[in-house]
């Protein structure tokens, strides 16, 4: 899953950051509004985790700039426990989600996971296509069930695949979704993926669209 990050306090966002990226997940973290728009404007998001009391520009500010832009990335936003007026607010502005602070890491988890489910039009935590069965709450995979070892990156490039079945994705938008800010990417990084998934389930799972990028049929 490829998270923005938005929140100021840098102990409660070094914990989420680095909780997030253990879970595999690929997370970009930024401390102000400002930033925030601007990185959502260049990556497309699975998520947001954006907290409204934010530097320069509110939590509420942000949410309300990109539904007013038409932009519909599930959004999770962080409130203080006391603070019911920023919840209800929240929600009405565009908000899919909140979490109330302090809170579990594990509920925060939880949260994400259903927030990228209803996205997607599915309510189970499985994925299913062909042969293929992914537990999205796991992280495992299986084809002719048999249990598929995959890389946190090639596990992540299966789902954003399956998940888009139809549509080509070019070479950049898996970039994106592969890698977090101050990754090192080398030129052949994603047709390596490719050639590792093509091994690990069958050659003929995704197809290359020569000179725009990959596609995996319709089931």
């Amino acid at each position: 899953m490829k998270i923005l990050l938005v929140e100021d306090d840098a102990l409660l966002g070094d914990g989420v950051y680095t909780g997030l990226n253990r879970e595999n997940n690929f997370v970009d973290w930024v401390k102000n509004g400002e930033s925030a728009l601007s990185a959502i404007a260049e990556t497309r998001y699975d998520c947001v985790i954006l907290d409204i009391g934010l530097p320069k520009m509110s939590g509420l500010e942000v949410l309300q700039q990109l539904r007013k832009a038409n932009n519909n990335v599930p959004v999770l936003i962080l409130t203080a426990q006391d603070d019911i007026s920023d919840r209800v607010k929240g929600l009405d502005a565009g908000a899919d989600d909140y979490l109330v602070k302090p809170f579990e890491f594990a509920e925060l988890c939880a949260r994400l996971r259903a927030l990228t489910r209803r996205t997607r039009g599915n309510a189970s935590e499985t994925i299913k296509y062909k042969n293929i069965i992914i537990n999205t709450a796991a992280h495992t995979v299986e084809y002719n069930e048999a249990p598929v070892e995959l890389s946190r990156r090639e596990y992540t490039l299966l789902v954003e695949m399956i998940t888009n079945q139809g549509r080509v994705l070019s070479r950049h938008t898996l970039e994106q979704k592969l890698y977090s800010w101050g990754d090192e990417i080398e030129s052949n990084t994603i047709e390596v993926y490719i050639h590792h998934l093509r091994k690990k389930l069958y050659s003929e799972l995704i197809k290359t669209v020569r000179g725009i990028g990959y596609i995996i049929s319709k089931h």
